[in-house]
């Protein structure tokens, strides 16, 4: 079968086992997973699918298993994304952490899905705003999470193009000027103030501390409704009481989750 045409059999098999590995539900993909996996089909020097993917579902071989989920998701984002949360986050969220931890000083803030880093260094920033002086007095460190290396690679050299909706005041104070570039990199203590890490969300959340917020945008939008449910199971016991989720306005979740809605696309734990 020609490069341009995966057999249902291939897709089956290839579809099954993204969803039972990494929760990204492709059913109604075919088309998609065909026009976006060709010529990476070829540059591996494979004339069809068919050896293609019983070498990947046999060999499991990280760096390309991580290339097809890089071709087959979109990680896009940038600053300032969805301003609403950032500013319930300022303004009710935050308020609460301090006033929560005012003992041991440790805010658990995690970024799930962060991609290219944006939102995470976005939190930061934020953090360091509202806490001004008395930031040094806190561990406000916060976990970033990607089940791609890729974007993780990009994230952690911290290079962007700011849009204009960054405010210029944080443009001097917060980022340096790449040289001959036009790009700015995050500087040292908000790019410190960040731990990438690569997780799976389909895994068990075993980190150390419970977390005061959780922010999981434009991320199960690659998910069914029971991998969604699930996940959102997790993070509920991953999350400590009062703390919060927050996903994208374009996503919802199940009627049946345990939050309580609090503000558009924000989730309480009470």
């Amino acid at each position: 079968m020609p490069l341009n045409m995966i057999s249902e059999e291939d897709f089956t098999k290839l579809s099954q086992f993204i969803h039972k590995e990494y929760g990204i539900n492709l059913a109604q993909k075919k088309q998609l997973v065909t026009s976006r996996l060709s010529s990476f089909v070829s540059q591996k020097g494979y004339t069809s699918f068919t050896p293609f993917v019983s070498a990947l579902l046999k060999e499991r071989n990280p760096a390309d298993m991580e290339a097809v989920l890089n071709r087959l998701t979109t990680n896009y984002t940038f600053f300032m994304r969805e301003t609403e949360h950032f500013e319930f986050f300022t303004r009710t969220v935050l308020p609460e952490i301090v006033n929560r931890h005012q003992r041991d000083r440790v805010m658990s803030i995690w970024s799930a899905g962060c991609s290219s880093g944006e939102e995470p260094y976005n939190l930061s920033i934020y953090i360091k705003e509202f806490l001004g002086p008395r930031a040094s007095q806190w561990d406000t460190r916060i976990l970033a999470t990607d089940i791609s290396q890729k974007a993780l690679a990009s994230a952690k050299k911290g290079v962007y193009e700011l849009p204009d909706t960054v405010p210029g005041h944080w443009k001097k104070r917060y980022f340096v000027p790449v040289k001959g570039t036009g790009q700015f990199m995050v500087a040292p203590e908000i790019k410190n103030n960040v731990i990438f890490q690569t997780f799976n969300l389909m895994d068990p959340i075993k980190f150390r501390l419970k977390f005061d917020v959780i922010f999981c945008r434009n991320v199960m939008i690659y998910f069914d409704q029971p991998t969604k449910d699930a996940l959102v199971r997790r993070f509920y016991d991953a999350t400590v009481p009062g703390g919060y989720l927050m996903i994208s306005h374009s996503e919802n979740l199940g009627k049946d989750n345990p939050y309580q809605t609090v503000a558009p696309s924000t989730f309480q734990k009470r």
